[in-house]
């Protein structure tokens, strides 16, 4: 079963400048994504809840510096993203 992923127009725009930072991850990210879309709850995308302001997110690893948050409606089968960076830049958002 799979889930659709939503991009909100402040994460395209994170997204694009990231892809500009970061050429190098492309594949990985592209790679993350349609692992999301298929199992978001794959062991390697290190899915989990976050805390304090931003405890209605969830974040998932591209790799062990960079991070995408993200909102789980499960009933909705609907991912939304939310935001992308580094460990520090998602968790300061």
């Amino acid at each position: 079963m799979s889930y659709s992923l939503t991009f909100t127009d402040s994460y395209k725009k994170r997204a694009q400048r990231f892809a500009k930072q970061h050429p190098e991850l492309k594949e990985q990210y592209r790679k993350t994504l349609l692992l999301l879309a298929q199992n978001p709850f794959h062991p390697s995308l290190r899915l989990h809840p976050l805390k304090g302001k931003l405890s209605a997110l969830h974040s998932v690893s591209i790799n062990l510096s960079y991070r995408i948050a993200l909102e789980m409606i499960i009933t909705e089968k609907e991912i939304v993203l939310v935001n992308i960076g580094s460990h520090d830049e998602v968790y300061q958002a």
